[in-house]
């Protein structure tokens, strides 16, 4: 018992208080600095806005508008910082608007599951089919081998991989369709020579360049043309779906009669861009030692023969559900209550029914290949309509209309392109869709207060949202081509500055002329 005591001295006893308290006040710091950190004043940033709005503002806007505008504050704050992450973000109208008396809980959940949220859940579905069976990547060779020339032609073939990343962004979401393409345009490039060394090597990179900087624009480029192929034609169409209910929608026609030709003229101006600054002529002997059509070929054969599976296609239902004004197609037959949502859904639910006749009671398409759904894009776009719906209703759109009223004095011929810049300038800064759900509430209430179509307004702030073609940042597909290391952020401002312009510069040929025939000749706002 002695023993025992005598082993335990008072003075280690003391140091180990010592060191005890030394320990704690160091893990003091680290909680403080824990708590102190960036990420925590960005999350404390949203709703810090929102007080400060809701209680210094109050001159200008009744208490319905101002709550609409804090929760505008908190929400875009969250979705800039990414300081919660952007799907949740997007949830937050769930709760922020029936707290802030903004809309009922049940008025704020439909915006998160229409027709248009149907389509793109539709949508996605048969991206992630097309991705299961190759379909994309045997559709890039077949079209590589036939732009590519022999010899080999590098405009060409730099021609042949845009044009199907275009096309194949017309169909799903470019994302989507960028995601898909990169891995095909970049197997090709992996015959080229990767060093800087010799002046055959700088030829090399250079049309390594125009090939990535060609599949991540015509990614966005090809979207525009079609309703599906971003979020920002859906947001668009939901938006004048709910301020305009008595007038007839979009439909996926009305929208391809404009969108394709704008999309075209877009396409050719960044080719001719392209192979202005990387891709000359004088670089074929050099490019044809390193790739040729046999190794295409070879890659087209690895994948043999298209399988039953593949062929079962069946997007052609979606674009007859109505063909024209005129002509109807076979949504008729339903008195026009089938929408695009319902097409896409039913085709989505096809693909779980048809055999893919590779085993025995197999389908195309299974639960466990759409695991990978982009939930964060639906809650996005979800979002979207909820804050579009909230701008209207509060008497917010009314209120911040009033900054943009220089646009009332501008000429007709001016409308579009001023827009287009303002737009344009925004969406390098923020997502495109933040950008369309904030400015086109806006254009709406200026349209109606200088007696202009609601469309003439709406469609140049839609698209010009989607020419973020200078930074990284921008759009995810430029980062999907940005993380290739192929391109850096100069490559992107000497092709993209020059394609921004020649986007406005068609958007303002177009708009009043095709745009005005196209959507105001048969809807009134």
């Amino acid at each position: 018992m002695d023993d025992t005591m005598n082993s335990s001295p008072l003075l280690p006893l003391h140091e180990k208080t010592e060191g005890s308290s030394i320990h704690r006040s160091i893990s003091f710091h680290t909680r403080i600095k824990s708590i102190f950190t960036l990420k925590n004043f960005f999350i404390l940033l949203g709703p810090l806005l929102c007080s400060i709005i809701c209680i210094f503002v109050n001159d200008q806007f009744d208490n319905s508008s101002r709550n609409m505008l804090g929760v505008l504050a908190w929400v875009f704050a969250w979705w800039l910082t990414e300081a919660v992450p952007m799907p949740i973000t997007s949830m937050s109208p769930l709760f922020l608007f029936p707290i802030f008396g903004i809309a009922d809980a049940d008025v704020v959940a439909h915006s998160y599951m229409d027709d248009v949220i149907s389509l793109v859940l539709g949508s996605f579905i048969l991206a992630l089919a097309v991705e299961h069976y190759n379909i994309h990547r045997r559709l890039a060779l077949n079209i590589t081998l036939l732009f590519c020339g022999d010899p080999l032609n590098p405009q060409l073939l730099l021609l042949g991989i845009c044009a199907t990343t275009a096309f194949v962004s017309m169909w799903m979401h470019n994302v989507a369709a960028a995601v898909m393409m990169m891995p095909v345009a970049t197997g090709i490039l992996q015959r080229l020579p990767s060093s800087t060394s010799s002046s055959s090597s700088s030829e090399a990179s250079k049309f390594c360049k125009a090939v990535v900087l060609g599949v991540t624009y015509s990614a966005a480029i090809g979207g525009m043309s079609t309703l599906t192929g971003t979020g920002v034609n859906l947001i668009l169409v939901g938006m004048w779906k709910s301020y305009f209910p008595e007038a007839d929608p979009i439909s996926f026609n009305t929208w391809f009669y404009f969108g394709f030709p704008l999309a075209l003229l877009l396409f050719f101006a960044l080719w001719a861009i392209l192979c202005l600054i990387y891709c000359p002529r004088s670089s074929s002997p050099t490019l044809s030692t390193y790739l040729d059509k046999a190794h295409l070929q070879r890659e087209l054969d690895l994948l043999g023969p298209m399988a039953f599976a593949e062929k079962m296609t069946l997007i052609i239902l979606w674009m007859t559900r109505s063909i024209t004004d005129d002509i109807p197609g076979w949504g008729a037959l339903f008195n026009n209550r089938a929408g695009d949502g319902t097409v896409s859904v039913m085709m989505a639910t096809l693909l779980f029914i048809i055999p893919n006749k590779k085993q025995e009671g197999e389908k195309l398409m299974d639960w466990n290949k759409c695991k990978k759904l982009p939930w964060n894009i639906v809650l996005l776009l979800g979002a979207g309509f909820a804050i579009a719906e909230g701008v209207r209703t509060s008497g917010l759109a009314d209120e911040l209309s009033k900054t943009l009223d220089f646009l009332g004095q501008t000429p007709y011929l001016a409308i579009a392109p001023s827009i287009c810049i303002i737009s344009g300038v925004i969406t390098e800064f923020t997502s495109n869709n933040a950008v369309t759900t904030l400015l086109v509430p806006l254009l709406i209430q200026i349209a109606q207060e200088i007696h202009v179509h609601p469309l003439l307004l709406m469609i140049p702030g839609a698209i010009g949202a989607q020419f973020a073609f200078l930074l990284p940042t921008g759009t995810p597909s430029n980062i999907v081509g940005f993380s290739t290391g192929h391109i850096d952020i100069v490559d992107m401002l000497k092709t993209g500055l020059p394609l921004k312009i020649a986007g406005t510069l068609a958007l303002s040929l177009l708009m009043p002329t095709l745009g005005a025939f196209v959507f105001v000749k048969n809807k009134s706002g």
